[in-house]
């Protein structure tokens, strides 16, 4: 007999409330039980089966906190704590993996081992919020189940000897898993099911008691024979491109989109060679007291014991220095205070927006402890501190607003289209986003917005976004040839030519060498120097009085608990602060200072004489978020600093991803390889499932002119399980493409049932990839998607994008904040399926929030002063208005740009699942043995 495939779990059995456990252990972001360790995200629930209270508890790197599941109550399912982050203890309790299922439960009743039903619900682990139909009952759909799912139930039903029964699956990762088995339980809204299961009981009774009449009564109702079929609706839509209209046939199928992160605060970085005792220690404690070793702090209690050691050492200099270097101590000391600043800010810690690495520089040999030899030891390591980037209040503003905007645009059915394709498993989203926790979080609000959710951003991000370092993150693929360019960049820039060699004409300016740099940059470079220390030594002041006060803190003072609203970005701008004064968000004035004072001593070295062009980035973000969030402190000069650090910017930072156009494409293809792969994936698959879908759909047209009998026949099997194996393997091609995994991307597909949903076109299906990262892929991407056609293997193809959005392009200079590409793809049902012309692409894009906040009217700088928020700009066509891209043609010029989909690494377990899922008789025997106290409790998909 199969097993049971259900998520990993432990149980912790107290004999009394708060009883001590040797074999139990909490910590930040995982407990242990019997020596197995279960991360955050983990579920716990009361094995008394008639506690309904679960818990699902969140990292720390996701903002914290805990979600309670509880029956439902009105329209809630559930609630966010954010500042719960105890396990509980007065009982006993399972833990169990938490298990993302792109915010989809399924609930599944059998009839018998022969039968099974299957709905799908928003999963309450999302936003809490029930959805519900006029008649006031919950939302469901019926929805196909793979042939694995259906002998999970068959085997449910047999284990637990219970012919009526319901149970929950949670799909996630490609595999379904049992969570819940709920005994007696029945459909409550389903006039089919209840038809079917009358069908069903009838034979089962029948087969017990008069067998010679089982085979002798028809398996449909009496009243259902004559019943006449219903005809299926078309599928034919206007699509709603935005480069035209291209008939009443076209249907959109697909919708990807990579996005840049929304506002934040400007990245930071202090580095340090550090020789106290103290820090020394506290490295060597942290990487298991290896001497060369580096280690890496981020959890709140590794920063905290950082915190401790620098409170101790700042107003101390460092030792074994002569008076000769008191400027190096000085700085030294500056530094230390900046490190004790940042962890102290707003109050709390976070692994994802503070890190702190130590690297050992210098060993020397000193006696063991125990006399016996010699060992190495550190006198000198080198301190790291990353902190800042963090999403403000408008880049969350910025990204959830953006998602409504998608929802209500970019598909058809004027925003209400997308939540009915959604909630009817029509619509297969996956979100995916780099490791930054700005990123992260910009996903999340945007998942918000698209899908109108309410609550907190931890449980959506936790539900929906999935992270993918590897695709969305780095460039040390690029990273010699990036160096390249700046060295060039430099020289274009430093050189004071009036005039720039050009590759180009007059009519493509963009084919320059150092193409948007201002002629007159040289003269440029001074004046940014002189008023960025203009606006320095007006911070300076600023911060005088805020580090006396930083000095009087007490050394034994703790940081608080961490605050997920803080860390994540508030929702509304701390209207307090800026009243009194103070800087806007968390930083307070030293740290303001540190900021500028660094950007000061980076952009222009006086001792060498030199300028270093890769700060004027920095520069123009700092101007820019200061001009945007902290125009209250009326900084003079600051304007004036903005308007040439943009100068500079606008030509700087299309140049550091390639000087010139082959460069770029050179560039380009390096960094967004993986990606460009896993979109060619995207597009393919949508295209065969359309094709599969398309061919089904014409088999069963030619099956509607069969004899009403064969109808009838065939209209109760498929919710019926198959016992033989000829049979099972004759099960449809569509079906069976459920439970096999897809050999590129790995993506399980699950689809409505249309025998069953009250929807009047079951088979339209949109596949909606959103891919969030940062500036450095936008560029990429869209420098291969314009530049693709000069590839030496392309060459006599024409760019995919027109010229009159290259020019449009070449002036955009900059892609900012929630800037965007979209890719969507229509299919035209009434061209053959053979034909190239099947299947259209449509690119756009947006500038994102490309506004200066100097360039606002009336009307909007009120808002701008009010909310801090500056507005995303629309989209934006790549192709000429009625212009037909095939996906044929697009294929073919990405192709050479991306990674081949065999080289995509075979699908991972998710971490800590792996052992945990053997179809073994054993996992059954405990899992039935946990039956009277589990029979009615609830997991993440309660």
């Amino acid at each position: 007999m199969y097993g049971i495939p259900v998520p990993r779990y432990a149980l912790v059995n107290r004999e009394v409330p708060y009883q001590e456990l040797d074999y139990f252990i909490e910590e930040e972001d995982y407990v242990e039980v019997h020596g197995n360790r279960f991360w955050k995200p983990f579920v716990e629930k009361p094995v008394d089966g008639d506690n309904h209270s679960i818990l699902i508890y969140y990292p720390s790197s996701a903002g914290g906190g805990m979600k309670e599941l509880f029956r439902k109550v009105g329209n809630r399912s559930s609630e966010f704590h954010p500042e719960v982050r105890r396990v509980r203890r007065e009982g006993s309790y399972i833990y169990e993996e938490f298990m993302p299922t792109g915010g989809t439960d399924v609930k599944v009743y059998t009839v018998g081992p022969e039968y099974a039903h299957a709905e799908a619900r928003k999963s309450p682990v999302v936003d809490g919020v029930v959805m519900r139909n006029p008649d006031g009952k919950e939302v469901r759909y019926p929805v196909l189940l793979t042939p694995n799912e259906k002998q999970m139930a068959r085997v449910v039903c047999i284990a637990f000897r219970q012919a009526v029964c319901g149970f929950d699956l949670l799909r996630s990762e490609g595999r379904s898993y049992v969570c819940d088995v709920n005994g007696w339980s029945f459909v409550k809204n389903s006039h089919k099911y209840y038809d079917d299961a009358a069908c069903v009981l009838r034979k089962m009774f029948l087969d017990a008691k008069a067998p010679h009449l089982s085979s002798a009564i028809p398996p449909t109702l009496p009243w259902k024979v004559n019943e006449p079929v219903q005809p299926s609706e078309g599928l034919t839509r206007q699509g709603s491109g935005i480069i035209g209209t291209f008939g009443q046939s076209e249907e959109l199928r697909c919708v990807i989109v990579v996005i840049r992160h929304g506002d934040r605060t400007p990245k930071q970085k202090v580095k340090l060679k550090v020789t106290e005792e103290k820090l020394l220690n506290l490295m060597l404690k942290y990487n298991g007291g290896r001497p060369r070793s580096e280690t890496k702090l981020k959890s709140a209690v590794q920063l905290q014991d950082l915190l401790d050691a620098t409170r101790m050492l700042v107003p101390r200099s460092r030792p074994g220095r002569g008076s000769d270097s008191e400027a190096e101590d000085l700085e030294h000391a500056e530094k230390l205070r900046q490190v004790k600043a940042v962890l102290e800010e707003g109050g709390h810690f976070s692994g994802i927006y503070r890190k702190v690495q130590l690297k050992p520089l210098k060993w020397v040999k000193v006696p063991k402890s125990n006399g016996e030899g010699e060992e190495e030891w550190p006198v000198e390591a080198l301190m790291v501190l990353k902190y800042g980037g963090v999403l403000t209040h408008a880049g969350r503003k910025q990204a959830e607003e953006l998602g409504r905007y998608f929802r209500n645009n970019m598909y058809p059915g004027e925003g209400t289209g997308l939540l009915r394709l959604h909630s009817t498993y029509r619509h297969d989203l996956k979100i995916y986003s780099s490791d930054e926790g700005r990123v992260q979080m910009s996903a999340a609000a945007f998942a918000k917005g698209l899908l109108d959710l309410e609550g907190q951003l931890t449980p959506i991000l936790v539900s929906l976004v999935s992270k993918d370092s590897s695709m969305l993150d780095g460039l040390d693929n690029a990273s010699s040839e990036m160096e390249e360019a700046k060295a060039r960049l430099n020289e274009i820039i430093t050189s004071g030519a009036k005039t720039i060699y050009r590759n180009g004409t007059s009519e493509c300016p963009w084919m320059t060498d150092g193409a948007g740099l201002p002629t007159n940059a040289s003269e440029l470079l001074p004046n940014l120097v002189t008023l960025t220390k203009k606006v320095t030594e007006q911070v300076r002041l600023l911060a005088k009085d805020e580090d006396e006060n930083l000095t009087e803190t007490s050394p034994y003072d703790v940081i608080p608990a961490y605050d997920q609203a803080k860390a994540l970005g508030k929702t509304n701008i701390d209207i307090d602060r800026i009243a009194a004064g103070l800087p806007c968000g968390s930083e307070g004035f030293l740290l303001m200072y540190a900021r500028w004072r660094k950007l000061e001593r980076d952009l222009y070295n006086e001792r060498k004489v030199r300028f270093d062009i890769t700060q004027i980035p920095d520069v123009y973000d700092s101007c820019k978020y200061d001009l945007l969030h902290n125009a209250h402190l009326n900084l003079e000069g600051l304007d004036g600093l903005f308007k040439v650090a943009q100068l500079l910017a606008d030509g700087v930072i299309p140049n550091e991803y390639g000087i010139n156009p082959k460069q770029k494409l050179k560039i380009g293809s390096k960094i967004a390889r993986r990606l460009l792969g896993k979109i060619l994936i995207d597009l393919r698959n949508t295209r065969e499932e359309a094709l599969n879908v398309a061919e089904l759909k014409s088999n069963q047209d030619k099956c509607s002119k069969s004899t009403k009998i064969e109808k009838e026949d065939k209209d109760f099997p498929p919710k019926l399980f198959i016992k033989t194996d000829d049979t099972r393997r004759s099960s449809t091609t569509s079906e069976m493409s459920m439970d096999q995994d897809d050999d590129d991307d790995k993506e399980t597909k699950y689809r409505l049932d249309p025998k069953y949903a009250n929807v009047k076109t079951p088979e339209r299906h949109v596949r909606t990839r959103l891919y969030f990262t940062s500036e450095s892929h936008i560029h990429s991407l869209m420098n291969v998607l314009r530049y693709c056609n000069l590839d030496e293997s392309l060459q006599g193809e024409a760019s995919l994008v027109c010229q009159t959005a290259l020019e449009r392009l070449y002036k955009t200079k900059e892609l900012d904040y929630m800037s965007y590409i979209v890719i969507r793809m229509f299919e035209n049902t009434e061209v053959a399926l053979e034909d190239p012309r099947r299947f259209r692409i449509e690119l756009t894009f947006s500038r994102g929030a490309d506004l200066s906040p100097l360039e606002m009217n009336d009307s909007k700088a009120t808002s701008l002063h009010q909310e801090h928020t500056l507005p995303i700009m629309g989209p934006e066509r790549l192709q000429e208005v009625g212009s037909y891209l095939t996906l044929e043609k697009m294929e073919k010029m990405i192709r050479p740009f991306a990674m081949p989909a065999e080289d995509f690494p075979p699908p991972s377990t998710p971490a800590g699942f792996s052992g945990y899922f053997a179809k073994s008789a054993s996992v059954l025997e405990r899992l039935v043995n946990l039956w009277p106290f589990h029979k009615n409790a609830h997991t993440n998909g309660k």
